[in-house]
């Protein structure tokens, strides 16, 4: 224990959970922004001077703010001003259309407007909204609506005029126009998307900030800290860029962010290399992460690639071909670049650790950490292949509760068990970064954490029950696994002495409570580098 001058801070009167390694102490010390020491409280109090604070923890429990390493922080922000359709606000279509023609009396004549998070298979009908029945509820504005998935969605006819569609439109590369009788349907799928979210009016730059700002003030109300937007650019271009790098100059950006940048066909990556911005540039506020790709889709939507068809005949969707995967993976692994690749279903993994293996044999690099985004199915071989390779999974529990049953209608019991293999990927040390994928998902921690304990869907049904985390693990996938995946595990992501003390302090210990509480679990107060930035009840300022 460091005994060196007084602490800044302490935190005592509770569990502190310091990481998987060192478990749990009685007290903290921090000192200049960094953790001190941690340890028995008697040997904490010795560093105690007269100028310390001192936090009483009361009985809660302190932890390593989380590190959410698959999230969308500008799309959650933006998110707020769509229509919510999420499953647990409406389950039915007309409820949805109802919740169209609502928002459409509001709305001026010509203006665009976007809903968000709509489940079809919650509907009785098991199916997405056409773009006619949209027409009828908001005949006089173009709309788009956003599968929960955010790989397909629906648009109106007057959205489809404006994209150009009509029933000549040919099928775009990795993306699936739905047809019936030759018209468009209004259901745009991967890349299909692009079409219709190219011509809707870009936000301004303020817009952008102020929507990372809300969004990254949200995060800390639940005690996240760090986290990584998964595809900037991938919509605005290099404007998004611009708007973290505002926001962060500007203080408007309240996490630590790890910035990864669209690739593929539609993304800024060139942009980005030309401009100096390469894997590991930037400061401890922003700082640049991997090159984004899309191999695929998801499973729910039964756009994910699958080695084998799902129960409804569909295959899912390949994006990219083989050798066009490849060049694009080795161009930027050749530059320094950490690569993170979108891959579902199990013939996506495949493509994509094909890829990653031909570019590492062809220039080896130490400590690439190139990732893979979900790594939904993947079975022993795939796996080892991983640990081979050093590729690292950045997977979702949550995804299991909201699309678990999903998953069951379209998969079957013995296949979806397989998806999302948590606790072989932590016990093999693969250091699976788990993550919300939020706005797709529910960005509360506590609601991920129970899904990465039970393995439960939305409806109480189990699946695949071996790879239920304990909460040890589930905090150490949600904290330290997260800053090992972003380079930054000699920063943060666990309570040790020189790392950063950025702090959740939870309302209860965790470690005492039934599981079924984490639904209740609040985060008191979040501090970053020592410093409180948020008190849900002002009790620590």
């Amino acid at each position: 224990m460091t005994t060196n001058g007084k602490a800044d801070l302490v935190l005592k009167g509770g569990r502190v959970w310091c990481g998987l390694g060192p478990g749990a102490a009685e007290a903290l010390a921090v000192k200049d922004g960094r953790v001190m020491a941690a340890g028995p409280e008697s040997e904490i109090e010795v560093l105690e001077g007269p100028a310390t604070e001192v936090i009483d923890l009361r009985g809660r429990l302190a932890m390593p703010g989380f590190y959410d390493a698959h999230m969308h922080l500008m799309s959650l922000g933006r998110a707020a001003q769509h229509i919510n359709l999420r499953a647990s606000t409406v389950n039915t279509l007309d409820g949805l259309l109802e919740r169209v023609a609502e928002r459409a009396a509001k709305t001026p004549p010509g203006a665009w407007f976007e809903g968000r998070g709509y489940d079809h298979t919650a509907f009785a009908e098991n199916r997405h909204p056409l773009r006619h029945e949209l027409d009828q509820v908001a005949p006089d504005n173009p709309v788009w609506l956003g599968r929960c998935c955010g790989h397909m969605g629906v648009a109106n006819s007057a959205a489809l005029k404006l994209a150009g569609i009509d029933r000549d439109t040919p099928q775009p590369d990795g993306g699936v126009i739905e047809k019936v009788n030759g018209e468009p349907t209004g259901l745009l799928q991967e890349r299909a998307q692009v079409l219709v979210k190219s011509v809707i009016p870009t936000p301004s730059l303020e817009d952008l900030m102020s929507a990372v700002q809300s969004a990254g003030e949200r995060c800390l109300s639940y005690g996240i800290t760090s986290v990584m937007d998964a595809c900037v650019g991938a919509h605005g271009g290099w404007r998004d860029v611009e708007a973290y790098e505002e926001a962060a100059a500007t203080g408007r950006l309240p996490v630590r962010m790890y910035m990864g940048i669209a690739g593929g066909p539609d993304g800024i990556a060139d942009v980005a290399y030309a401009k100096g911005r390469v894997t590991g540039t930037g400061n401890g506020r922003l700082t640049v992460g991997p090159i984004k790709f899309f191999t695929d889709g998801s499973a729910g939507g039964c756009t994910a690639a699958m080695r084998k068809p799902y129960t409804n005949g569909a295959d899912g969707v390949l994006i990219l071909e083989d050798r066009d995967l490849d060049e694009m993976v080795a161009h930027y692994h050749d530059r320094g670049y950490q690569i993170a690749i979108h891959a579902i279903g199990d013939a996506a993994v495949d493509q994509t650790i094909q890829a990653l293996d031909r570019a590492l044999e062809k220039l080896p690099r130490d400590n690439h950490r190139h990732r893979i985004e979900h790594c939904g199915w993947v079975d022993d071989a795939n796996i080892q292949r991983m640990i081979d390779l050093g590729l690292t999974p950045a997977p979702q529990p949550i995804f299991m509760r909201d699309f678990g049953d999903s998953y069951l209608n379209v998969l079957g019991e013995e296949r979806s068990a397989w998806a999302y293999p948590m606790a072989h990927w932590q016990r093999v040390g693969l250091k699976p970064a788990m993550s919300s994928d939020t706005p797709v998902s529910d960005v509360n921690p506590f609601v991920n954490l129970y899904a990465a304990l039970t393995r439960q869907t939305s409806s109480g049904h189990v699946i695949g029950g071996d790879q239920a985390l304990t909460l040890e693990e589930a905090l150490s996938a949600y904290t330290e696994n997260g800053a090992h995946a972003g380079f930054a595990e000699n920063d943060r992501g666990r309570l040790a002495p020189g790392l950063a003390a950025d702090i959740a302090i939870v309302d209860r210990d965790i470690f005492e409570r039934p599981t079924e509480e984490l639904f209740e679990t609040e985060v008191d107060g979040t501090l970053m580098d020592g410093t409180v930035v948020f008190d849900r009840h002002q009790e620590f300022r």
